[in-house]
């Protein structure tokens, strides 16, 4: 009879085994997001490629449908139609007008982009040596890109400085003016003139974030509908935590440089110089949505907005998951930590 009992005991241990095995993520379906994400190719709008690469997401039991629209005006609309799940690397300034004129039932689920990686630079054989020497100096910005037509005079405010500024279409042309003479200072948004940096062809005199009315401002944001959030809650969660698990790891393994210097089409010694440079982890992290209010003030003061936005409303639009512990979610894997034994 012994023999049979400790053969129900060990019948006992295998199922008990089975469907704890059952509840991991390797044995179940992955749920799966559609995600549009700005700027193919950025550090700060990688962090979704990257996770999915190094498997971070799929331990949260996601799978992501990524897609990189040509223009970033396209990824807020394509979440409203629901064509997209998620967007990343939204403007923030868009959202408050979308949400302000109730156009669309958009909630942030985090903060992409905190600041900003843009700097000023000169060609290397340029006199200017200091910012003061760009006291009656040009100085270029462009239209096409909101962050540097406002930055420049941020900047000129902030060091007080009298440059002339000219408008310029775009980082590629605004390099070649530098370097042929035309321009004395440029701006640029980093991977772009991280290889001339790298090559001495250029020098930084200044960096967006040194600013800070710049610095302390979220730029960019993560969104999603009202009704995704609400009817997918435990997969936003989830998204949310995989997001940030990612941002840890591209700031602590040198596998992460490695990763996306491979998707960005780069040399690793060019990424390693644009993330220590130009790219704080604080500035990638989710977790909170910085200077709202004064970025609300500003949109009402320049009519993006009829007004700034209330605490009611600042919390409905703000809807950032909290972080999951280990054993929060079957899915994450918590469930079979739970109830695994330990070891010796």
């Amino acid at each position: 009879m012994k023999p049979l009992r400790h053969m129900r005991k060990l019948e006992y241990v295998v199922a008990a085994g089975v469907a704890v095995w059952a509840m991991t993520p390797q044995a179940m379906a992955e749920d799966t997001l559609k995600v549009a994400v700005a700027r193919q190719g950025a550090w700060d709008t990688a962090v979704a490629d990257l996770g999915q690469r190094a498997g971070i997401f799929k331990k949260h039991g996601l799978t992501l449908d990524l897609t990189y629209p040509r223009s970033e005006d396209t990824i807020e609309p394509a979440v409203i139609s629901g064509s997209a799940d998620v967007g990343l690397a939204v403007g923030i300034v868009d959202v408050l007008r979308a949400y302000a004129t109730k156009s669309a039932p958009i909630r942030i689920i985090g903060a992409n982009m905190t600041g900003s990686a843009n700097y000023w630079y000169v060609a290397a054989t340029s006199p200017i040596k200091t910012v003061k020497d760009i006291n009656g100096k040009t100085i270029a910005y462009s239209k096409a890109d909101a962050s540097s037509q406002y930055d420049v005079f941020d900047f000129m405010q902030r060091y007080g400085v009298k440059a002339r500024p000219v408008l310029i279409a775009g980082a590629t042309p605004t390099f070649d003016q530098v370097v042929a003479g035309k321009i004395d200072v440029g701006w640029a948004t980093p991977p772009f003139g991280v290889d001339a940096l790298e090559q001495g062809r250029i020098r930084v005199v200044a960096k967006a974030n040194d600013i800070p009315k710049i610095r302390d401002k979220t730029d960019s944001v993560t969104i999603v509908t009202a009704d995704t959030l609400q009817k997918r809650k435990d997969v936003v969660d989830r998204f949310v935590q995989g997001y940030r698990d990612t941002v840890e790891w591209m700031y602590s393994d040198p596998a992460a440089l490695k990763a996306y210097a491979e998707f960005a089409g780069m040399p690793e010694e060019v990424a390693r110089r644009m993330r220590d440079d130009f790219y704080t982890k604080d500035m990638l992290s989710p977790n909170s949505i910085v200077g709202l209010d004064a970025i609300s003030k500003e949109a009402a003061k320049v009519r993006q907005i009829w007004a700034p936005l209330s605490r009611k409303q600042t919390a409905e639009l703000v809807q950032i998951p909290a972080p999951l512990r280990a054993n929060a979610s079957a899915k994450s894997g918590g469930w079979f930590r739970a109830l695994s034994p330990r070891s010796p």
